[in-house]
């Protein structure tokens, strides 16, 4: 059924990147003819065709969009960095061409049940950890498969996927904005103003996001966080069965998951069931206690153990780049939070702590608030510096410096590398120096990991 659905026709997808290369070779591999289009230049993308190169049926157009791809095309499927600005999808619309990406294509396929996530923060975190519930929850021959927008794009494991299996996926604002399906079980961790820059108004924003619940069935099972407006702001939108998280208890006639006087409970509606207590989970900061309760809301509404949810949790340490301390250097720890793109993330990892800061800021801004941030800053954090493209507006939104006040010293650094540097300097014992940027990192790096990546290996070469 699916190779027949394929076969012939002809896709065009925008955006050579992971999400791209991987609907290429599904596509590709069920008969689609399909053309990869990316506006680098060739030079720069011959790993990405060699690794394609075993599929005849992929053609290549490099450096640029030209609109003469339409003439011949049935389908335009977009990458999740590509925006719904182009001169070329604009075309495609006006012509009548539908457009769609990797995840509305495996959602359309997928066999088995799939769980979706979302949020302005904490999505990878809370995936990672559903995704580990799920693994141990599921007895073989079940799988769970685990991928989206962190690690491997889920349509590379279709054809491998059985109706008994689970799949968790991560969705971001830019997967969710073009999809008309939605998941069995869909999840909003928050919504706060994020990717300004690319949707425009905080309601666009919104908007893309309510795709997770929109098209989902009576049968299907919304999770929302019942104490962020713009979350709870979506509840009307919800068709099936609603389960929320957050720390106070549950209102009447709902059920979920709380904290009560340091214990993680499940409200199923008429009695309280205590799960484990607070000090077993070992992340940093309130938002992974809200990361915590949404796992469970999820693992929860999935029907799994929840002595599996405990066992899980108790060991789980984090992930990479999200407030992981990557060493301890004359007394002061190293924290790397690279992920934190957005202010409101930033301001999250600062409240983590209570030890003196020396914090790190900078990249690429998304047109996003810096106010509450500032704000936060002069309360709370002993030294900043600033580095990359958005360091001025930084520090005007920081404002002048205040002599016995918040922050004691401010400096401004070209680079990542002399911001280490000038941290090294300045950070006494005690002190936390904290990566946590509140912007992207296409100024200077690939993706936030690879500016995580960078940060850790120049802290772990200070003598």
């Amino acid at each position: 059924m699916m190779a027949t659905q394929w076969q012939g026709q002809r896709v065009l997808i925008i955006g050579a990147a992971r999400q791209g290369l991987a609907l290429a070779r599904f596509l590709a591999t069920h008969g689609a003819l399909v053309t990869l289009n990316d506006q680098r230049p060739a030079e720069q993308m011959e790993n990405a065709r060699q690794a394609l190169a075993d599929l005849p049926n992929i053609q290549w157009v490099l450096g640029g969009h030209p609109i003469s791809l339409l003439d011949h095309t049935d389908l335009v499927c977009v990458s999740g960095g590509v925006p719904l600005t182009l001169p070329i999808l604009e075309e495609a619309l006006r012509r009548g061409i539908p457009l769609s990406n990797d995840s509305q294509i495996f959602l359309e396929h997928a066999p088995c049940p799939v769980i979706g996530i979302t949020g302005s923060a904490g999505k990878t975190t809370t995936t990672t950890l559903v995704g580990l519930i799920a693994e141990r929850a599921l007895q073989p021959p079940r799988r769970a498969w685990v991928g989206g927008n962190i690690g491997t794009p889920l349509i590379t494991y279709l054809d491998e996927m059985q109706p008994h299996d689970v799949a968790i996926m991560e969705l971001s604002s830019f997967q969710l904005e073009l999809m008309a399906r939605s998941p069995t079980i869909g999840a909003i961790l928050n919504i706060t103003p994020n990717h300004l820059d690319r949707h425009g108004t905080f309601e666009a924003y919104q908007a893309a996001k309510a795709n997770i619940l929109l098209h989902q069935s009576e049968t299907d099972t919304a999770i929302l966080n019942r104490e962020d407006s713009g979350t709870w702001a979506l509840r009307d939108k919800v068709r099936g069965r609603l389960v929320t998280f957050g720390f106070g208890h549950p209102p009447q006639g709902e059920i979920g998951t709380y904290l009560n006087n340091n214990t993680l409970c499940w409200w199923n509606g008429t009695e309280t069931h205590p799960l484990f207590a607070r000090d077993e989970i070992h992340l940093r900061g309130e938002h992974n206690v809200a990361n915590v309760l949404a796992a469970l809301a999820i693992a929860m509404a999935a029907g799994w153990p929840p002595e599996v949810a405990r066992e899980v949790i108790r060991e789980f340490t984090g992930v990479p780049h999200r407030l992981e301390l990557v060493r301890m250097w004359r007394g002061v720890a190293w924290y790397n939070d690279s992920i934190a793109t957005a202010p409101e993330r930033t301001a999250a990892a600062i409240r983590a702590f209570s030890e003196p800061i020396v914090l790190l800021l900078g990249g690429r801004d998304k047109n996003l608030p810096w106010e509450d941030l500032a704000r936060l800053i002069h309360e709370r954090v002993d030294h900043v510096i600033v580095f990359g493209e958005s360091a001025n507006k930084i520090l005007q939104a920081l404002g002048p410096q205040q002599s016995g006040q918040r922050p004691y010293t401010l400096e401004h650094c070209p680079t990542l590398e002399e911001a280490v540097l000038a941290a090294a300097r300045v950070a006494e014992p005690g002190d936390v120096v904290l990566l946590s940027p509140g912007c992207t990192s296409f100024d200077a790096f690939r993706d936030f990991e690879a500016r995580g990546e960078a940060f850790r290996q120049w802290v772990k070469q200070l003598p």
